[in-house]
């Protein structure tokens, strides 16, 4: 497939020959996410990529529409490979792809253990999938075993990379990219972008594209131009809630986030001891903090219930009381 666009595929970065399944699913016509916008060139492009992306931004489906583009359907071997830090997230992306790549003929297996080995090594030797994807342990085990080739395979692409390396995977990461060819595409998602990722990613990427994200930058700018009394930070996951925590812990912050029992963290975000509670949603409801002066949705809410309960936590119109002045910071990206 050519990367040339047509009018049809609009700013998807998507070529003339869309796959069917691309068209079946309405994708081509949604207005592209901001990971979609800067990512999808410089892939096109055959430049390494590093994005940063939450969940439900697109990424995933952007990337499997790429891997789709770039595949040889009259090569029968593997000519991508996408690893995964969990078995449940590599069939998801197996289901992303092949709902995608529908009418095809494009072959998709996943590899993820725990499964009949010999079966699957069966299948891997019978007839090589042009997309392969799985966990790395049981990757690494089938290319040390050559039943997986890693001879015709020119993307590489590690989903949940943050999530991945802090499993102590990073040696079998970089034992399969040294079987790999060199002038193997490396595309890198992650959710969060820690250094030790970034200092990682020098091992096996050649002068990547980075598409990250400025929010942290941007928070830590608002305290320095706000009166702030205190703040709550609305984020949609667990595990940035720790990231985030750490990351402003880092430049001085004085920050508390959720991991005591809900009548504590109140009692002590109430008393002042904190500046900055960050947490999830549980935390929505049922609260009021006279003190709040500013709420900050990080993360763009779920629902629309869940924005309504996150803007009422400053207690800005309080039963019984005049509505108080506050702050309201939504990060769009």
């Amino acid at each position: 497939m050519s990367a040339s666009q047509d009018s049809r595929s609009g700013d998807n970065g998507l070529d003339e020959m869309e796959p069917e399944g691309v068209i079946e699913s309405n994708w081509n016509k949604i207005k592209p996410s901001a990971i979609q916008q800067r990512a999808i060139l410089p892939c096109i492009k055959g430049c390494d990529v590093i994005a940063q992306a939450q969940s439900g931004t697109g990424k995933m489906a952007t990337f499997a529409i790429l891997i789709l583009q770039q595949i040889e359907l009259d090569l029968e071997a593997t000519q991508a490979l996408v690893l995964a830090p969990t078995r449940e997230l590599a069939q998801q992306i197996q289901k992303v792809v092949v709902a995608l790549g529908d009418y095809m003929g494009a072959s998709c297996h996943a590899c993820t253990g725990g499964t009949n080995v010999c079966a699957e090594v069966q299948k891997l030797q019978m007839e090589a999938p042009h997309i392969t994807m799985g966990t790395p342990g049981h990757v690494f085990d089938m290319l040390n075993w050559r039943y997986l080739s890693p001879k015709y395979i020119k993307m590489f692409v590690l989903d949940e990379a943050d999530e991945i390396l802090s499993h102590g995977f990073k040696d079998q990461i970089y034992d399969e990219f040294q079987k790999l060819n060199s002038n193997t595409q490396v595309v890198l998602l992650s959710a969060t972008m820690p250094s030790h990722v970034l200092e990682v990613t020098k091992k096996f990427m050649r002068d990547p594209i980075r598409i990250l994200e400025w929010k942290l930058d941007t928070l830590c700018d608002l305290y320095e131009t706000l009166t702030i009394t205190q703040a709550v930070i609305f984020i949609n996951t667990r595990r940035k809630v720790d990231w985030l925590t750490e990351k402003m812990h880092a430049r001085d912050f004085t920050v508390y986030m959720d991991q005591k029992e809900r009548d504590v963290i109140m009692r002590e975000f109430r008393s002042g001891s904190s500046r900055v509670l960050i947490t999830t949603d549980l935390l929505a409801r049922g609260t009021d903090v006279q003190q709040v002066s500013v709420v900050i949705n990080y993360d763009l809410p779920t629902s629309r219930e869940n924005y309504i309960h996150r803007i009422g936590r400053g207690g800005w119109r309080g039963e019984g009381r005049e509505p108080r002045d506050g702050h309201l910071v939504i990060f769009f990206l």
